[in-house]
Formats: structure tokens, sequence, C-alpha cells
């Protein structure tokens, strides 16, 4: 008997005509092979970690099929780019990024890229294509080109410019819930339903004030929603508050969530109380540093959506404003950055897309929530 591993979950078992006698150990070697094999990705969950990069953004997305999505890639330099190899060769057992999604050009949140495209291979870069000059109209920057220059530059499989409505194309997982992974903004601009259906208009809208226009490149962030059957997950990496509001109203084109990942590190030019409130997640997650983000104002309006069980950070706010954080159970990291360990956060999501379950690695807290739409 002859054994070829050929691909994901794919082994061929060839006989001779006369297949010589295999002695019981070898018998059961092959056995236990053949079943590890078979066990990888068995579990079919979606996993979640939202990755410290002490105060930028990187969450990565492990699929039921076992492909990867990263968004966004923290600060330049080795200490993110680090910290997300790490999780994703050593926690989540990954050896390439399949999909990565960039936001925004900010440096916090494209930075580590380029370090990390070092690290490990780097399939598809999606984003809303990479400005000639600083996409900041309220600011020069004009070193902005070079700063860029390495993310421009790095080795990766293709690059594809993402539009509202793209649809990445994902594998789907034998057994677990049909996953789907969408572009919902980008430049502004936001998904549209299908033309035969008829939305309500949001009773919310215009009962919060418009924002002065948001001139920086935060307002352009893509936003992918994440879905695995009646599971739903928002990234928005650092939208703010007026484009927040176009999403939702007149008519909420995405309807409600399960999972809120806080935007813009909980700073209060983002998190528009009429989002999160239509939007109407069980769960937050903010990711953000030990003295950014964790605004009062996004404070309030986190406390102020009913629907919001429990806040979950990456960090707690170690500022005076001290009062401006959630339960230290919930709080991957309570030390100062030059103290910090690095503490992730991940949210791991049943195969039929029924349950979620949040898991803080630094005390072993884990809490299982019940998917609204399930």
């Amino acid at each position: 008997m002859r054994f070829a591993l050929l691909g994901k979950n794919k082994l061929i078992l060839t006989f001779s005509p006369s297949p010589p006698r295999i002695e019981p150990m070898k018998t059961f070697l092959v056995i236990y092979f053949l079943a590890l094999v078979l066990s990888i990705n068995a579990k079919g969950t979606l996993d979640v970690y939202w990755i410290d990069v002490e105060g930028g953004a990187a969450t990565l997305v492990i699929t039921p099929a076992g492909e990867s999505l990263l968004v966004d890639t923290g600060n330049p330099g080795t200490r993110d780019a680090g910290r997300i190899h790490q999780v994703a060769t050593k926690v989540a057992g990954i050896k390439k990024i399949d999909h990565l999604i960039t936001t925004h050009f900010h440096g916090d949140h494209y930075g580590g890229a380029a370090m990390l495209a070092n690290l490990m291979p780097i399939g598809v870069v999606n984003d809303n294509g990479i400005p000639k000059k600083n996409p900041d109209r309220h600011r020069k920057n004009p070193i902005f080109p070079q700063l860029v220059k390495p993310y421009r530059d790095m080795k990766v499989d293709s690059r594809n410019v993402v539009k509202p409505g793209y649809v990445f194309p994902l594998k789907q997982a034998k057994g677990s819930a049909k996953l789907k992974v969408t572009c919902v903004v980008a430049n502004q601009k936001i998904i549209q339903p299908p033309a035969n259906v008829r939305l309500a208009k949001n009773p919310l809208t215009g009962s919060v004030p418009a924002k002065p226009e948001d001139l920086s490149d935060n307002a352009n962030s893509v936003a992918t929603l994440f879905e695995l059957g009646a599971f739903r997950f928002l990234d928005s990496g650092d939208l703010t508050w007026n484009v927040e509001a176009k999403l939702v109203t007149p008519f909420n084109v995405i309807g409600t969530i399960d999972v809120y990942q806080v935007n813009h590190h909980g700073l209060d030019s983002s998190n528009n109380p009429v989002m999160i409130k239509s939007l109407a997640p069980t769960v937050s997650v903010m990711n953000n540093g030990h003295k950014k983000g964790c605004n009062a104002g996004s404070f309030a309006a986190l406390k102020g959506a009913k629907s919001i069980q429990a806040m979950w950070q990456v960090h707690k706010n170690l500022r005076k404003d001290s009062e401006n954080n959630t339960s230290d159970k919930f709080i991957a990291n309570l030390t100062p950055g030059d103290t910090c360990k690095g503490h992730y956060i991940k949210l791991s999501v049943a195969e039929n897309g029924k349950s979620y379950t949040i898991y803080n690695p630094r005390n072993d807290q884990k809490v299982t929530y019940r998917t609204k739409n399930k």
C-alpha cells in the first residue's frame, strides 16, 4: 500500500496487485496518519483573531475551509508584523495570507504589510487602489509616496481594487454553513440592495446631527461583512461618522449583525450611535492601545445600544479617563506597551453559524453567545 497527500484533505491510497503483509504497528501508523489528515479543519469553525498591534489594526480571519483573510497589518517595523506572523503561524496554524484587505492608507493600518510579506507569502491584496499622493485632503504630506513604496513594491500574488458588492472568492467547507465575505463600503460608496428589494426607512434617520466632512482617508475605509450562516461580523477599519450614517440611513442596507469591531479604535470621530443602534450588535470588540481610542463618546454610543451584551478590548485604557473601559475580564492586555505581552482576542463561530465563543487567553475567559438570527 502506498499513500500520497495531494492538497488539503486529499489522501490517495494505492495497492499493488499482491499487497505485502503489513505489520500491526505499521497498520496503526497508516490509520493514524489518515485520521490526522482527514481531521484537518474538520471542525469547520470560522475563527477571528484580533491581534495586538498597539493601537493599530490587524484582524485575522480563518475560514472553515482553512483559507485566511487579514484585515490590516498594523504599524511599520518588526513588532507588529512579527506579532501577526506569530499568531498566524503558531496559533492559527497557517502558512500564507490568502487575502489581505487594507482598509485605508494610514500607517497603523497598512504599515506592517511589507515586513509581513518578508515573513510569509501574501496572496491577493485588496484595497481602494494605492494613491499617488497623500489621500488626506486636510493636510500635506509630500513624503507619502516614499512611505507607501514598500507596500507598493512588496511581493504578492496579485492585487484587486474592491468595490461595494464585491464578494471574495472563497471555498466552502463541507458540513459548515454557507460562508460569504462581502465588501459593503469602499471610498465612501455604500453597497445597494437588489433592485427588487424594498427597504423600510430607518426610523433613526436624522436623529443624530452630522459632523463636518472628514477630509482624511479614514472616511474612505473599506468595510467588510463576514457571514457564516446566520452569523454576521462587520469590520470597517476607521470609517467615520458621516459615512457610518450613510450605511444605515435613510435605509439600513445590511441589517443587523452579531459582532461589531469598534471603528477607529474607539475614537469619537467614529462610532455614530445611529449606526450602532441600527446594526444592533450583541458583542463589540475594540482594537485600541493603552493610550489610544476608548473615547468617552464611543463608550456612550456602545452603552446606549441596548443590544450589546458585552464589550471586549485588546488593551486597557491607562489614561486618566480610566472610566472608559470595559470589565478587566474582557480586556486582553492590562499593562503599557513596553511591558505588554501582546495577547490577542479570539472569536470562534460554530460550523452551523448558530453560536460563537470569544476567548481571552490572558485569563482563559470564555463566553459563548447565540447568533441572533439563528
